[in-house]
């Protein structure tokens, strides 16, 4: 059973449970429970900042998903696969750039790059593109931009750390992961013997042609795309932009609205003296937010509206860490990466975008924002 499916069994059954019990503990009291508290000053600022947030995120979210779409069904991995260059440092510089040409979401990304690795993408050119697509796109600029009216150099500050960071980790992994370090199982176990090796010519290992059916559903973190063929010509391709953009539109609402709740009942529940003390200190302040954004698994199109209302508690550094390492790693993206990749391969990646965005959020606020 697929780790995706077991965690949201789990997850529903623990919600199950936990309402049926409230339910119990209700019935069983002799007088009517009191609900006062949702009329206090606490739920009024609850309400408000999460009302405030969705409101704020939910017409880039809608741009971000129908973008990602159009380019799901119009442009074709075959398209990008022969502009990648040979050269290691060019091929990350291409990757970093089809973030900016592309801006898929990392719901579409990862299959999509899956079959572009069987195809011969080097792997390192594959994991800059997954890392840096989801930050440095226009889409998350503008919302970044519009989250940080006031102080446009966070959003600036936002697409160079990530360049930067997405670069010193293509370089790393084109070093020293010699391997394809994909996850060979089922109609994939005939490509064993698809390793990116021959790091002579670029790191391009052979290119492995897979029929890929595409009548049928990538299923990753608990949901699935599917490909909706609503009959060929533009009319069909059209139909299957609506499909894509639905699916992903419903499927990124939920994580924005948990995302949402969350930093709401933080902002509520956690005194602003404690919250701010976490923020301002020079070292776990940014790895509260790290925590903060693997957690919540916000879309980048939505994140930095949450980032924002941290503002005026937390350090500028350690919101640029939230809204660098949030869309590189996170919950979904780790349980993706792992129906796609190996553990160990994605527990280093994990680890190492880790360390490369601290210490890049570390020298980037001491140097040139403070």
């Amino acid at each position: 059973m697929p780790v995706q499916t077991t965690i949201t069994r789990i997850a529903t059954n623990v919600l199950a449970l936990m309402i049926l019990i409230m339910l119990y503990l209700i019935y069983t009291q002799k007088q009517p429970p009191d609900l006062s508290f949702l009329t206090g000053p606490s739920m009024q600022t609850f309400k408000t900042l999460l009302i405030s947030i969705i409101l704020e995120a939910l017409p880039f979210v809608l741009l971000g998903v129908v973008v990602s779409s159009v380019l799901q069904v119009f442009v074709s991995e075959q398209t990008i696969r022969k502009w990648i260059p040979k050269n290691p440092v060019l091929g990350i510089l291409f990757a970093c750039l089809m973030g900016i040409i592309f801006p898929l979401c990392e719901c579409g990304m990862i299959p999509v790059v899956r079959r572009l690795m069987q195809k011969g993408m080097p792997v390192y050119v594959a994991v800059v593109f997954i890392l840096v697509g989801p930050i440095i796109n226009p889409v998350v600029y503008a919302s970044t931009y519009m989250a940080f009216r006031n102080r446009p150099e966070i959003a600036y500050s936002r697409m160079g750390l990530a360049f930067a960071a997405a670069l010193a980790i293509g370089l790393i992994i084109y070093r020293f992961i010699k391997n394809n370090p994909l996850r060979l199982s089922g109609a994939d176990s005939g490509l064993a013997h698809l390793h990116h090796a021959d790091h002579a010519d670029g790191g391009h290992g052979p290119i492995v042609h897979q029929h890929h059916d595409h009548g049928g559903h990538h299923h990753h973190h608990g949901h699935s795309h599917t490909h909706h063929h609503g009959g060929k010509g533009l009319q069909g391709r059209l139909l299957s932009v609506l499909g894509h953009a639905s699916d992903e539109f419903f499927d990124m609402g939920k994580y924005l609205i948990f995302g949402a709740c969350i930093t709401a009942l933080l902002q509520t529940s956690i005194p602003r003296e404690s919250l701010a003390a976490i923020g301002q200190g020079p070292v776990f302040s940014h790895l509260f937010m790290m925590g903060l954004a693997f957690a919540l698994s916000l879309c980048s199109t939505s994140d930095a509206f949450v980032a924002s209302s941290f503002a005026t508690t937390f350090s500028t550094g350690s919101l640029i860490t939230f809204l660098v390492f949030g869309p590189m790693i996170d919950i979904k993206s780790t349980l993706m990466l792992l129906s796609t990749f190996r553990a160990k391969f994605v527990l280093k990646l994990s680890l190492l975008a880790a360390v490369v965005v601290f210490a890049g959020s570390l020298l980037l606020e001491r140097l040139f924002l403070t």
